[in-house]
């Protein structure tokens, strides 16, 4: 993390589809949304422990008219609802619309989306952390100098680096297990500087 002084507030980042709920490719549908197990837990963890939930994904599927900038509204109301019916708390959504090859500077690794979520939230990107399940994930956590942790989706089997989580500072075999070191990495950084205090 960053030794500058305490700006704001803390946030973790959070990567949507393989991390926070299943990913069947281009979900359209809110009434497919599921939720990972063990997401909310960590979810209600997060926030008890005063962290900002920022969730922060990339919707090409806009730009390729599998679906529309409503419905992704209706999806993350339903993700939303269903991490609020079990005690957790997402504070709030930005995406990507756009297509790879538009490179843009919002579709991660780009760092835009942080970037303003940081300034409507004010956030304290130098004491926030990521989560994610890819490679983009880790590099936009890496580019803001934020605590970077790798998750790997469940019973996917295909991840080009499963060992060493494209160098995240925390690799978890859970979302429970990335929340609980992020907390435990906070403590820590907190007990030898002052700077860590919540706002």
């Amino acid at each position: 993390m960053s030794s500058t002084p305490s700006l704001g507030r803390q946030a973790v980042f959070l990567d949507r589809d393989g991390t926070l709920i299943v990913d069947p490719g281009y979900l359209s549908n809110p009434d497919e949304v599921e939720v990972y197990l063990g997401v909310i837990p960590g979810l209600k963890m997060l926030s008890d422990a005063g962290y900002l939930l920022i969730v922060v994904t990339n919707q090409s599927g806009i730009a390729r008219g599998f679906y529309t900038h409503e419905i992704v509204a209706a999806l993350h109301q339903r993700i939303r609802d269903k991490v609020g019916q079990g005690g957790g708390t997402i504070d709030d959504f930005y995406y990507c619309p756009h297509m790879p090859e538009d490179k843009c500077a919002c579709r991660k690794p780009g760092t835009e989306l942080f970037l303003r979520a940081a300034t409507e939230h004010g956030i304290d990107l130098g004491a926030s952390a990521v989560i994610g399940n890819m490679r983009q994930d880790v590099e936009a956590g890496q580019r803001l100098g934020l605590l970077t942790a790798y998750v790997r989706t469940p019973g996917f089997h295909l991840d080009p680096d499963p060992g060493g989580g494209f160098g995240a500072t925390i690799v978890a075999r859970t979302f429970p297990e990335a929340c609980e070191r992020i907390i435990a990495h906070d403590q820590t950084a907190r007990a030898a500087s002052p700077r860590f205090s919540k706002a």
